[in-house]
């Protein structure tokens, strides 16, 4: 059996990359382009989050769940507008 793992950057324009696996002491690891790391705006010591979606691995620099607070912050903040609104006279 082979497993296929793709690998989905997000980024404004498409851009084929290939990432080269490397042996990291017991671990293995991928070499990223210093190219891709500026235009995901992330260098060494960061985090990229992996997240599975039908298409394969996405890797991302913002956190999901961060994004998902985000979200429903500014929905509560939309709900509420008027009540700001009033609140801040």
């Amino acid at each position: 059996m082979r497993i296929i793992i793709v690998i989905i950057i997000k980024t404004q324009n498409a851009v084929m990359q290939t990432l080269k696996l490397t042996r990291i002491g017991t671990s293995t690891g991928a070499i990223i382009p210093k190219e891709m790391l500026n235009r995901l705006k992330v260098e060494k010591g960061d985090s990229l989050y992996a997240i599975e979606t039908p298409e394969g691995y996405l890797l991302t620099p913002y956190d999901p769940a961060i994004e998902e607070q985000l979200r429903a912050g500014q929905d509560f903040m939309k709900q509420y507008r008027e009540t700001f609104k009033a609140l801040a006279e």
